[in-house]
């Protein structure tokens, strides 16, 4: 059987969860999503939360939160997948690409320091892997720049930084509960944020606008069924039913996490041996939830090592084609060599299997055929 380079982690307990759901009077907008909002705000350290449908509403939502629009530029790393700067062009920004560190991928500081202008309006740090961004670095520059900071951290939920959660230091963080993450509701995403305004303009826009707050309506007299749209925004509920997936998963994400770095140091520890394979680092003030196991493969031979171990079962994915480089950018006029160092990493990069789920004979097999590979 081939072996993925990720999969959820679905229990008895994940299915008993939806199960009852279902056999409630709430599909969606019920009080699983407020329970499970209150879940995830408790563990990015954060007083509250909104649920969306997914990582890319998560992002949309929160660049629609902060105001981005024409007009603004928003600076972010390349080394992502497309949602990251997608949603923000979406609404109308500019977006300048910063490159990323050679060791663990994330953007570079000094790199975003040289991006900064006038119109920058959002600095937005993508926690890759799993590995959390230099925050304390980028909110000085955000604060400079009078900017948002922003953390994608879809693959970082439980992760910390410097003793803090990922969640609690960035003025607004989103996450991504894609199967493959760290923890899953089938699709959906959250964000938190460490300024109220923030979070409360992403949740109504998440919730296509609307607002119920009397003292907000425009028309407060017109009786308890009114409701109103001040600013146009868009359905990315998420519905009860994947809140209380989610929820259950909540349960086991420091398991989940425990055997994540297990199945890392295990790599770690069995691979430094190889010639002509870059490993991940992880910086000593940092407790990642580790979503990918990035090596890199040197003296050109990635795709050669990538198709070998595909042939023998063991399905390895390479993350991420750098943003700028898809035709959608391309034809807005960006080009290949912007971020050298992005484009380096992207050559070589290769991810093994990295999920919860991955027995110590699967791992066994995929050290075997990569060592075969590089023979």
């Amino acid at each position: 059987m081939a072996i993925p380079y990720g999969r959820q982690s679905i229990s008895d307990e994940d299915i008993a969860a939806v199960v009852e759901t279902l056999s409630t009077d709430w599909l969606t907008m019920g009080p699983k999503v407020t329970e499970f909002e209150a879940a995830i705000a408790q563990r990015a350290g954060t007083t509250d939360a909104a649920a969306v449908s997914s990582g890319t509403a998560a992002l949309h939502a929160a660049y629609a939160g902060i105001g981005v629009g024409k007009g603004d530029e928003v600076i972010t790393s390349p080394m992502t997948f497309v949602a990251t700067a997608a949603t923000a062009a979406l609404q109308g920004a500019t977006i300048r690409f910063a490159d990323v560190q050679p060791d663990t991928a994330n953007i570079d500081p000094a790199a975003v320091e040289a991006l900064v202008s006038a119109s920058t309006r959002v600095i937005a740090g993508v926690d890759y892997a799993g590995h959390p961004v230099d925050l304390d670095e980028l909110a000085v520059i955000a604060r400079s720049a009078g900017a948002v900071l922003l953390e994608d951290a879809a693959h970082s939920i439980a992760s910390t930084y410097r003793g803090r959660p990922v969640g609690s230091i960035a003025d607004i963080t989103t996450f991504s509960f894609f199967p493959t993450k760290n923890l899953t509701t089938a699709e959906g995403g959250a964000i938190v944020a460490t300024d109220d305004a923030l979070l409360r303009g992403a949740r109504e826009f998440s919730k296509q606008g609307l607002v119920r707050d009397p003292a907000r309506l425009r028309y407060p007299d017109e009786g308890a069924w009114h409701q109103e749209v001040h600013e146009f925004g868009i359905n990315y509920r998420l519905p009860d039913v994947l809140a209380a997936l989610g929820l259950s998963q909540l349960t086991r994400l420091d398991a989940f996490k425990a055997r994540r770095t297990a199945i890392f140091e295990r790599y770690q520890a069995e691979l430094a041996d190889l010639d002509g394979l870059g490993l991940p680092v992880r910086r000593d003030y940092v407790d990642p939830m580790w979503h990918l196991f990035p090596v890199r493969v040197k003296d050109g031979r990635r795709r050669e090592v990538f198709d070998y171990m595909r042939a023998n079962g063991v399905l390895v994915q390479v993350n991420y084609i750098p943003a700028y480089w898809h035709p959608v950018f391309e034809d807005l006029g960006y080009q290949r060599g912007m971020c050298p160092v992005a484009e380096q990493f992207y050559a070589e990069e290769i991810s093994l299997p990295m999920f919860a789920a991955l027995s110590d004979d699967d791992q066994s097999r995929v050290i075997d055929v990569l060592r075969a590979a590089l023979a």
